[in-house]
């Protein structure tokens, strides 16, 4: 499958965007484009250059103590946390340093946090860092997660997204539809304009990669 390969200016340098246009399946919706973003979470050039333009939304926090990383972000997560950590961001932790967490997930799609990780989020102020958001589901469990376990959201950032806010929270992001991809569709399956037109799926996509059906 043809990815084709975007540069944008960010506020700390220029990151590269992979596109492939096509028919796909995630696991809440049907797109017309996938985005990927393994290099980006993977490559530390890529994702020290991802964090220091995502940090400069959360720069003016008061606190901020934990990194709540969805998607495989752990790698932007600790980079961002370390360009926070230099811009002497408070921290209410013991050790005066920001934790980067990464919940479990249930069979239900819920967010789970054992003995030994909850601590990370109670009484914590969290930073919600995702690598894509479409339909905005799973950072919606993310917020609801952080606030039974008695945490504080400070706010949601995003590699890329294709929604402005969630719940009441807006999506700081680096690539939005608005920005780069004005064409970008995603909808449930039974209103996917590409099936009614009788278009056959090219792959099922999620968080780990892409799935050809060819």
């Amino acid at each position: 499958m043809a990815i084709q390969l975007f540069t944008y200016p960010v506020r700390s340098g220029t990151l590269p965007l992979r596109v492939a246009r096509g028919h796909f399946a995630t696991s809440h919706s049907h797109i017309n484009y996938y985005i990927d973003l393994t290099m980006t979470k993977h490559r530390l050039s890529e994702a020290r250059t991802a964090a220091q333009a995502l940090a400069g939304h959360f720069k003016q926090n008061n606190v901020v103590d934990t990194i709540l990383c969805l998607d495989g972000m752990e790698v932007v997560g600790a980079c961002m946390a370390s360009d926070l950590s230099n811009a002497h961001i408070r921290s209410m932790n013991q050790h005066q340093t920001i934790y980067v967490a990464t919940p479990e997930h249930t069979t239900g799609s819920q967010l789970l946090f054992r003995e030994n990780s909850a601590p990370m989020i109670v009484g914590k102020h969290v930073i919600i860092l995702a690598a894509s958001v479409t339909t905005g589901y799973t950072v919606q469990a993310a917020v609801e997660a952080v606030r039974y376990y008695g945490g504080i959201t400070e706010g949601i950032c995003s590699l890329f997204a294709c929604i402005e806010e969630c719940e009441g929270f807006p999506i700081h992001t680096i690539f939005s539809t608005r920005d780069v991809l004005d064409d970008y569709i995603s909808t449930s399956s039974h209103d996917c304009p590409l099936c009614k037109a009788g278009v056959k799926l090219d792959a099922m996509v999620n968080t780990y990669g892409i799935s050809s059906f060819t």
